[in-house]
């Protein structure tokens, strides 16, 4: 059992939240003000609710599930209270087309995970799960073909870790493919560009960008 903060209570967070009590972890869901942190109706009793700073505190284990666009600010506020823990950034930082779908790469060149990484040297950065629709990454059994979840992080054991969380999601490890250091995100990050034209044809259809062999 391990106490997990969520930043963010979109789709992608709540998604996360209710599949990681399920199995049996204790999560709380971070908001971004504290008037929003509210239970809801089908909210488990190991999941509670509160601001963006107590969700860390609180947690051995954070998950940042908060727009791309603008989690190097958010986070970085928080590098005290982050400091001596993994940080599973899940987001993908684009600038939005028109249509409100990923547009373009804000970091080309490099990678959000990567900026993290050097705003917050205390904490272990893991970048996973950012390559496939939110409803996969807690159901990768209900594809037709094994996805796979990319990890990118500078430490081991971190990653270890994080492969032991996602294996309570469901994840096998033949599923799970461990690119290496925390550069190696720039290469899963760019895969969001594909996501705005399969969406468009086939509206949220889940899928994953995985690896055949």
């Amino acid at each position: 059992m391990t106490h997990i903060g969520i930043l963010g209570a979109g789709r992608v967070g709540t998604n996360l939240a209710h599949a990681l009590s399920a199995a049996g972890h204790h999560v709380t869901l971070g908001h971004r003000a504290e008037s929003n942190a509210t239970a809801g109706p089908t909210d488990g009793p190991r999941i509670r609710h509160a601001d963006h700073p107590t969700a860390v505190r609180t947690a051995d284990i954070v998950i940042n599930a908060t727009p791309g666009d603008s989690s190097l600010e958010r986070l970085s506020a928080l590098r005290d209270e982050l400091a001596g823990k993994i940080l599973i950034d899940v987001s993908n930082a684009t600038h939005d087309d028109a249509d409100g779908l990923p547009g373009t790469l804000r970091y080309p060149g490099g990678s959000l995970a990567e900026l993290l990484q050097t705003a917050l040297p205390d904490t272990h950065v893991v970048k996973a799960l950012n390559t496939m629709l939110f409803m996969v990454m807690t159901a990768p059994g209900s594809l037709t073909t094994p996805p796979t979840a990319y990890l990118s992080g500078n430490d081991e054991q971190a990653k270890s870790t994080v492969t032991g969380l996602l294996g309570d999601l469901g994840w096998h490890p033949e599923w799970i493919e461990d690119l290496g250091d925390i550069t190696t995100a720039r290469a899963t990050e760019a895969m969001i560009l594909v996501v705005p034209h399969v969406l468009r044809r086939n509206g949220l259809t889940p899928f994953a960008v995985s690896l055949a062999r």
